[in-house]
């Protein structure tokens, strides 16, 4: 049976800040922990981060992601060095990882992860993924994990990330650090079941932009011109801008149906465009030409009743259940970029407190990178843009 605990916090130090995360976690049973799930800021050293943690807990696995930010039970930090962990005792669960996953090789990388965990795991129910978010076809990594575990099995994770410059992010597994590699843990206790759902918030305006070239993943033009040049145009920023100018007011809607609109809460499915290359625009997902994006801007009003009623509608669904554990995942452009302090603390407090037990906020491992999965119309879905929580029910 798997047990979780989780710590976070903000210290310049990465030995240190992984010390007290340990120890804030775990107490002085620290080196008896199975697996190790630790996010940081990009000003973290990654390599002096596993090292540590290794020699604290020898046996565990260990898997680690940069983001732009963390979440824990202790609040919300978003500095060039903080650190949030979620710690796991117990056996029920495999871990798999591959190196140089791109957009292009994204469903042969995941195969080898799925099969991987199968191999390990027979009875493995949901998966924490988390691969580099600057170019990587999630749309595809979805379709390979469900090739090979069915389609019932929900992932959930995120995409790592920078601190929105789209240049560089680090992933690390047991005691080597990446720059584009992605890894899986597979959870195979029965005794637990995942709940997850995202919100945004925003609304589309204007008339829709048309993909009228694209290769997979990558966007080549829009209404018939080069893709970056209109799609900055129509931002009104200069084309000489990166996606570090773009990111923060440059969210991409897809149209859902009127169905999962009304479970989503809203009309659009949003994107990120994380890396370009010349006009070349870098999508998150798989983008097939005619499809209309829109333009879209934040409601600040709406992201509050959105996020008051997503998390209503999870512990609806799980009434009698208990929250062992919350995996978070959170737009980094959501962040520092959207909202100041004290709205920030205020949303996250609003998101924390109903799945309260006893006074208690259950272990929390929340980060801000560049994408986020959970389930939509039954179906596991990548977003951008969201926050989306995995509640682990017991």
């Amino acid at each position: 049976m798997l047990h979780f605990s989780s710590a976070s916090g903000r210290v310049v130090n990465t030995r240190r800040a992984v010390m007290e995360c340990m120890e804030i976690a775990l107490g002085h049973e620290y080196q008896e922990a199975d697996l190790l799930i630790l996010h940081a800021s990009i000003g973290h050293d990654f390599q002096e981060m596993v090292n540590q943690a290794h020699e604290m807990a020898p046996n565990a696995r260990i898997v680690t992601s940069s983001c732009c930010g963390v979440v824990g039970r202790e609040g919300v930090s978003e500095s060039m060095k903080d650190m949030a962990l979620m710690a796991v005792k117990g056996k029920e669960f495999a871990v798999a990882s591959v190196d140089h996953i791109h957009g292009k090789n994204s469903y042969e990388k995941c195969l080898e992860l799925a099969h991987s965990l199968k191999q390990q795991q027979p009875g493995i129910n949901m998966i924490y993924f988390l691969g580099s978010g600057i170019d990587i076809a999630n749309d595809q990594c979805i379709r390979a994990f469900e090739e090979v575990l069915g389609e019932s099995v929900t992932i959930f994770g995120a995409t790592s990330s920078d601190n929105m410059k789209g240049i560089v992010s680090y992933q690390a597994i047991d005691n080597r650090v990446y720059e584009h590699a992605a890894y899986a843990v597979g959870f195979s206790d029965s005794t637990l079941t995942v709940d997850t759902q995202a919100t945004h918030g925003f609304v589309a305006i204007g008339d829709p932009l048309v993909v009228t070239k694209s290769d997979g993943h990558i966007i080549q033009e829009l209404n018939g011109k080069p893709a970056w040049e209109e799609y900055t145009r129509r931002l009104g920023i200069a084309s000489s801008g990166s996606c570090a100018d773009t990111i923060p007011i440059g969210a991409l809607g897809e149209k859902l149906t009127a169905e999962l609109a009304q479970e989503y809460g809203n009309d659009h499915l949003l994107r990120v465009v994380t890396k370009r290359e010349g006009n070349d625009m870098y999508y998150a997902t798989t983008i097939a030409e005619g499809t209309p994006l829109w333009l879209t801007t934040r409601d600040e009003e709406l992201i509050f009743t959105e996020m008051d009623r997503m998390v209503k509608v999870m512990n609806d669904r799980n009434v009698g259940k208990k929250p062992v554990a919350v995996f978070h995942a959170d737009c980094l452009a959501r962040g520092r970029f959207l909202f100041n302090r004290i709205i920030k603390d205020e949303l996250v407090s609003k998101m924390q407190y109903p799945f309260y037990q006893e006074g208690t906020c259950p272990p929390w491992l929340g980060m801000y990178g560049f994408g986020e999965f959970a389930r939509l119309g039954g179906k596991n879905v990548y977003h951008n843009y969201t926050t989306a929580l995995y509640v682990i029910y017991r």
